[in-house]
């Protein structure tokens, strides 16, 4: 029995992305490709997000361009190439406010959106700074935070503070403070709808980039290798590799049960289509009775 379907959505890329970004200590080793992707959760009559991208015009364009990002769609768009609109949206789980992930909300009307008060109320903090100390900053849209206190005030904001079990039925929220973000959340689905279950998947946000990030620099799959951190932490890097292992336990240790969403090779894990735009759909696992999108 699977209760949800997940699919990993690409809405634009960097093409060359220094890898020392998404792996601590990679200086010089050259660059790769970088998907930008959120994640849609449908099952049991809900249609949840996983983060929601960057709208690509004022400062969420600066961000895109700053960062080369090629070949961007809107949400709807990209839904479209698993059947749904941005209208069908229920629910969404932002896994922390950097402004690939948290800059979307206008194009989801029906949507409540989820995330750790601690992280909203530290952007806040942070852009009161004076700009000597706004290295912080530097992958965030104030824009963003302005509108989430927006959604805030329409009544479509839930500040969570830790740990959620069963924000919908079998999917738990859980938070990693001062990691890559100051309260980063990533989102466990128990899709046998156990508590112990075996049939798990675990949406890490940026708390892991690559596979690396999990099996060690060889990308050899081995529990007894060292985690490596991901390379940019608002926080420390001992408590990226603290939530890796709670990510990990959460799974069983099967790391291919962690899912990155800005992982190229997902492909090669998953099934996966190229879309007519040239951006990937890879579909993780489906419920009961929901038919493949990539075939």
């Amino acid at each position: 029995m699977s209760d949800y379907s997940i699919w990993v959505l690409e809405y634009c890329y960097v093409s060359k992305y220094h890898k020392s970004g998404v792996l601590y200590g990679a200086h010089n080793q050259g660059y790769l490709k970088l998907p930008y992707c959120y994640a849609v959760i449908k099952g049991k009559g809900q249609v949840a997000m996983v983060d929601v991208g960057y709208n690509d015009k004022a400062y969420g364009k600066h961000l895109g361009d700053k960062f080369g990002v090629e070949n961007w769609r809107n949400p709807r768009t990209v839904l479209q190439g698993i059947g749904l609109t941005p209208e069908d949206v229920q629910n969404v789980f932002i896994t922390h406010a950097h402004f690939d992930h948290f800059g979307n909300v206008e194009d989801f009307p029906n949507a409540t959106f989820h995330i750790q008060e601690q992280e909203l109320a530290k952007w806040v903090w942070a852009m009161s700074l004076p700009d000597r100390l706004r290295w912080m900053m530097v992958a965030v849209d104030p824009g963003d935070i302005i509108r989430g206190v927006e959604l805030a005030r329409d009544k479509r904001l839930k500040c969570i503070n830790g740990n959620v079990s069963d924000v919908l039925p079998g999917v738990d929220l859980h938070v990693a403070l001062d990691s890559h973000t100051f309260a980063s959340q990533w989102v466990h689905v128990r899709n046998d709808g156990k508590s112990d279950s075996k049939d798990g998947w675990v949406l890490a946000g940026d708390l892991v980039y690559v596979f690396e990030n999990i099996d060690g620099p060889g990308g050899v799959v081995d529990v007894d290798q060292m985690y490596v951190p991901v390379g940019l932490a608002v926080g420390s890097q001992q408590n990226l590799v603290m939530a890796t292992e709670e990510m990990m336990k959460a799974v069983q240790y099967d790391s291919k049960r962690v899912i990155p969403i800005h992982e190229e090779r997902l492909k090669d894990r998953f099934p996966s289509r190229i879309t007519e735009d040239g951006l990937r759909i890879t579909e993780i696992c489906l419920a009961d009775n929901e038919k493949s999108r990539v075939k």
